[in-house]
């Protein structure tokens, strides 16, 4: 289902439940009040970007609905990033050179956690997920995302945006819109195959592919447990601490060791990255 404004897909997904008329996803061409994690909002001009939310499996472990749409969308985004690689490889230089220049097909596309996409030290898409709870079960779960598709410019203080044409044109120095339709229904699909994949193989896959994940130790800085937006810190705040990243639990929360060897356990509201 396609909007061409509201308020917020989430808040017009949960309503339709509410009236028992939901669709598999809603998408709109504008929000006017798009959310983020713990009160961060997301600007998007009209028409420019992938501004959705997807109904969600009610009977699956809350985290995992984070995992499995952060790795879908992950999947989707590698997937077209790729294909201008090679398009743009054709013709310029052999393909069997493209993996090592820096900049070149997917290595540099991560989630960073608990489910941002980054390409390099930039954001590319966000991702809110929200449930209705019935007593200790979960009614329903809508996963909101938001996708920086073709817009080049963005004019309040957001932290490290891109966009999908950004990068591309990075690659290639060709200006190229992509068709939100189609990334919609490309997202969707692959989240289903996502979601029917066992669960332990969904879980590696996001692991390897969390950002900073490898090198390191990295720089991070502990945070007062609050519902003020959760920001990237800059470099030089005072507190940090450098470590590596070990993984993350089914709970959702982010295994660190530090550089004394002690391990270090965070929920996403209690740890910043230093960028």
């Amino acid at each position: 289902m396609k909007v061409e404004s509201t308020d917020s897909t989430n808040t017009l997904l949960r309503e339709l439940v509410a009236k028992g008329e939901a669709p598999e996803y809603v998408y709109a061409d504008f929000q006017t009040a798009g959310r983020g994690q713990t009160g961060n909002t997301w600007e998007s001009e009209a028409g420019k970007n992938l501004l959705c939310s997807i109904l969600l499996p009610s009977d699956e472990q809350p985290f995992f609905l984070t995992v499995a749409v952060s790795v879908a969308l992950h999947r989707v985004v590698a997937a077209i990033i790729e294909k201008e690689t090679k398009e743009f490889a054709t013709g310029h230089l052999s393909l069997d050179w493209v993996q090592d220049i820096p900049g070149f097909g997917t290595q540099d596309l991560t989630i960073k956690w608990p489910n941002d996409l980054y390409y390099k030290d930039s954001k590319l898409a966000g991702v809110l997920i929200e449930g209705a709870m019935s007593g200790q079960k979960m009614e329903y779960a809508i996963a909101g995302i938001g996708l920086n598709v073709n817009q080049t410019r963005w004019r309040s203080a957001a932290q490290n945006p891109i966009s999908l044409k950004t990068v591309c044109r990075s690659i290639t120095g060709e200006q190229k819109d992509f068709d939100i339709d189609k990334l919609m229904e490309d997202i969707y699909s692959e989240l289903q195959k996502v979601l029917n994949t066992p669960r332990t193989m969904v879980w590696e896959i996001y692991k390897k592919l969390l950002y900073r994940r490898n090198g390191g130790p990295w720089p991070f800085v502990e945070r007062e447990v609050d519902m003020a937006p959760t920001m990237n810190a800059p470099k030089g705040i005072k507190g940090t601490f450098m470590a590596h990243i070990i993984g993350v639990l089914p709970s959702g929360e982010l295994i660190l060791q530090d550089e004394k060897g002690q391990t270090r356990t965070y929920h996403f509201k209690q740890i910043r990255y230093v960028l």
